[in-house]
């Protein structure tokens, strides 16, 4: 029973860091509201070393269309403000000299549509992520079989697996559909 037991959780365990993975890379999606999570990837050059932006300044939202960025010292405010230029985020930086303002520009419609569709990739790979933890587990409890362990228990295990997968598909399906409906609000 533990061998089976062990396949099911590493099963559960992969399927869960899909999840995790998800809402992850959907947090970074810019869905025309000021969310920090969209500065995530951006890193900074800090006495030699690439840094998360985090790791050297305060990241705030003061309302729904800004972001602000305190650097801890003065003299970071313009390698950030490079930083932030040269990153995917698609947002220039105003530099007051104190403090650095990323205005979020409102989404248009074509631009909302390409940002489900990225959200819908997203979504799509962490289904993968799912199938493909199914697949090793049921691969795992029939070499298991083939082992000794009696095939009805390795049957029910397969079932056991199956509602698993289902359960995950159901959460990500959850997921996408909360971004999608995030990013098509006006």
């Amino acid at each position: 029973m533990s061998v089976v037991k062990s396949v099911v959780e590493h099963a559960e365990e992969k399927m869960l860091h899909a999840l995790t993975y998800l809402e992850d890379a959907l947090s970074r999606i810019r869905a025309g509201k000021a969310n920090v999570h969209i500065l995530d990837g951006v890193k900074v050059e800090y006495y030699g070393n690439l840094v998360p932006l985090s790791n050297v300044a305060t990241i705030s939202t003061p309302d729904a269309k800004t972001i602000t960025v305190l650097a801890w010292e003065k003299s970071m405010i313009k390698p950030i403000e490079k930083a932030i230029q040269d990153s995917d985020v698609g947002i220039t930086p105003e530099n007051n000299g104190e403090i650095i303002r990323l205005g979020i520009p409102p989404l248009t419609e074509e631009r909302r549509k390409q940002l489900v569709k990225a959200s819908r990739a997203e979504a799509e790979n962490a289904k993968i992520g799912v199938r493909n933890a199914r697949r090793d587990a049921n691969d795992g409890i029939r070499k298991a079989v083939k082992e000794g362990v009696s095939e009805d228990e390795g049957k029910e295990t397969e079932v056991a697996v199956q509602k698993l997968h289902d359960v995950y598909l159901k959460k990500i399906e959850e997921v996408l559909a909360a971004k999608e409906k995030e990013i098509m609000t006006v």
